[in-house]
């Protein structure tokens, strides 16, 4: 059989939703609490394949889950844009006006910071997963809290939507990437996609000079976020994304890097998903 494919949260969570639309409807999750248990359970071989949410439009990267892949040797084979849409969902029967609490995912607490700032009298909580915190205030009929998560969540857990689209922008989307731990850097043919890792010498221009080869090479940086090395104060890593059209092109630009970074890993080479 089949290993199910880790995910953070449960049925009805956006990590879920990402997984049936890359992989397949019907495909086997672990539902997992947090990405340090996504991972663990990934490293034991209880999963091969992960979906981990790594950035969205609105609030910005997942800092700490680019340590996670990295320090754990994961590798990214794959991405997938998911437009995030938010609702606010109680137990049927509850309106707007009885919510005191609110009970979500920091991130999207986060997303949807400008309809609870004109809703002050609302305390926010947060949770661990978006989808647990419906299906809990379902089990427990818990009245006067509300989740906010996925219209889908709403479905599976018989809550009723008192606020939909609740969002601060209406085209909030999140990154998610596929991971694996086989080692397997390349899957498809044709990739046109990479995630580096490197670190530089702190020698004034470096970061520069590494954008210029990148340029030259007929590189596109899609995304790059800075990391602090944890033993080595006030230095930091670079995480970078780049497309590229020709593969020999990019081939060039990694055996520069190799040269010039005191330190470059390929934490995955893959084909972009088109919006």
């Amino acid at each position: 059989m089949q290993k199910a494919i880790a995910i953070q949260g449960i049925l009805g969570s956006f990590h879920h939703k990402v997984a049936q639309r890359y992989f397949d409807e019907n495909v086997r999750v672990k539902e997992c609490m947090s990405f340090g248990e996504l991972v663990k359970s990934m490293l034991s071989g209880e999963c091969d394949l992960g979906v981990m949410a790594i950035e969205n439009s609105i609030a910005g990267s997942i800092i700490p889950n680019y340590a996670l892949i990295d320090e754990n040797n994961l590798k990214i084979i794959g991405e997938y844009f998911l437009p995030i849409h938010h609702n606010l969902m109680v137990l049927p029967g509850q309106s707007l006006r009885e919510v005191k609490e609110v009970w979500s995912h920091p991130m999207a607490l986060l997303q949807c910071r400008v309809f609870f700032d004109k809703n002050p009298q609302i305390k926010l909580v947060e949770d661990k997963d978006t989808a647990e915190v419906a299906r809990r205030i379902s089990q427990e009929k818990i009245e006067g809290v509300a989740a906010v998560a996925s219209r889908k969540a709403a479905e599976l857990y018989g809550l009723e939507i008192v606020a939909p689209e609740i969002q601060t922008i209406n085209n909030n989307s999140t990154r998610f990437v596929i991971l694996n731990t086989a080692g397997k850097q390349k899957l498809n043919e044709n990739i046109n996609k990479a995630s580096l890792k490197f670190i530089l010498n702190h020698d004034r221009g470096s970061l520069a000079t590494v954008l210029n080869v990148m340029n030259d090479c007929g590189l596109n940086l899609t995304k790059i976020q800075s990391l602090p090395i944890i033993n080595l104060p006030w230095k930091y890593s670079f995480f970078a994304d780049v497309t590229f059209s020709d593969e020999k092109h990019y081939r060039k630009a990694v055996s520069l890097l190799e040269i010039m970074a005191s330190e470059l890993t390929i934490l995955g080479e893959y084909n972009t998903h088109e919006l």
